[in-house]
């Protein structure tokens, strides 16, 4: 588990994020202050909320949230349910709400669902944060993102494009059958990931077609992801690549194609996964490349900044704060996400992680999550 945002390790190749967000406000002395008030936080208690428990890149993301935790002096509490569902999240949002925590820090499955639990969350006194998967920027205050859509969309078509490529494809001439298979068409990030690598797919690849339009869901089930891989591979016999921006689907896509005996050579399957996740599919040569990024930190920084906001200090755009055995992260405006989006003048706004990181066979086994 690496102790700082900004790791490198030879023979990794990382994908900076450019950000492109535009910025109002200055930056200010809340990096200086950090160190200051870091005892402010001191006995804060978090909730940590994922899109369900059992899945890997959540319960890494939730046991580095409770390492540094114990570090900083708060407590982090992982609580969540094992479907992805709305009603789920609300029922751990009400219980936390109820038994009087300063703070929730939570990956919703939905744009929107949670918007009025989180909301009467607030006005109860608790500081409400999103990581991994936004709600409205009304109903929360931070949120921690991997990246902007436009980042994540073309990481993921790029590391398909370099798997073609690896196989002997000509990707600017041969014409290229695609689909995405991921959780669920209500997933606010997943969806702008997708739509951004449409976008980038129709500029740069024009050659590419696109066999599922309307994509292929598998709802955050585990099992399901597999019965969907293979429906895919069933109704799309020479279909060439298959992108799965979610979790659970790419190994579930994985373990389709072993079952069917297919490897990387018959069919390109790439995506965002947990290495530990995915290594045993790469041993057996049925995927090439895969991404993420470091969800063990990105968990720890929205618990951070969900106790330091509960603890009454305030961040604006353009601020910096020093997270102790992380590093230095900076608040920007909401539109780095959604474009138009508004943002407020003081606790509300987007950070992001600086890095995403490539995994193969050669750097898999550096990595514990």
């Amino acid at each position: 588990m690496r102790k700082a945002i900004a790791f490198v390790m030879a023979g990794i190749l990382m994908v900076t994020a450019m950000t492109g967000c535009s910025k109002s406000g200055g930056a200010t002395q809340a990096a200086a202050k950090a160190a200051d008030k870091a005892s402010d936080i001191t006995g804060k208690t978090v909730v940590f909320i994922p899109k369900l428990t059992g899945n890997a890149f959540f319960e890494s993301a939730g046991k580095g949230a409770q390492k540094y935790g114990k570090e900083w002096g708060i407590n982090v509490d992982y609580q969540g349910s094992p479907n992805a569902a709305v009603a789920d999240q609300v029922s751990v949002i009400n219980n936390a709400v109820a038994s009087g925590v300063d703070a929730i820090c939570v990956s919703s499955v939905d744009a929107t669902g949670l918007d009025s639990a989180l909301e009467e969350a607030s006005a109860a006194g608790v500081t409400v944060v999103t990581w991994d998967s936004d709600v409205s920027n009304t109903a929360r205050t931070l949120m921690v993102s991997q990246g902007t859509p436009d980042i994540l969309g073309k990481m993921l078509v790029d590391m398909g494009a370099d798997s073609l490529t690896k196989r002997g494809t000509d990707i600017k001439a041969d014409k290229i059958k695609y689909c995405w298979h991921y959780s669920q068409a209500t997933v606010a990030d997943q969806n702008s990931w997708q739509a951004a690598g449409e976008a980038y797919i129709k500029e740069n690849y024009p050659n590419w077609e696109n066999v599922a339009p309307d994509n292929y869901y598998s709802e955050q089930d585990a099992e399901k992801a597999v019965s969907i891989g293979a429906s895919i591979l069933e109704a799309n016999p020479d279909i060439d690549l298959i992108i799965c921006n979610d979790s659970t689907a790419l190994p579930g896509q994985c373990k389709a194609a072993q079952n069917k005996g297919l490897t990387k050579e018959d069919v390109t399957i790439t995506g965002f996964a947990s290495p530990m996740s995915i290594k045993d599919y790469c041993n057996a040569g049925i995927i090439e490349q895969w991404g993420l990024w470091d969800c063990q930190v990105q968990g720890a920084i929205g618990s951070y900044l969900a106790a330091y906001i509960s603890a009454g200090n305030q961040l604006k755009v353009g601020d910096k704060l020093d997270i102790p055995k992380i590093g230095t992260v900076e608040v920007l405006p909401n539109d780095c996400l959604v474009d138009g989006a508004s943002t407020g003048d003081v606790n509300n706004g987007v950070v992001l992680l600086p890095e995403r990181t490539v995994f193969n066979k050669d750097n898999m086994n550096n990595y514990d999550f």
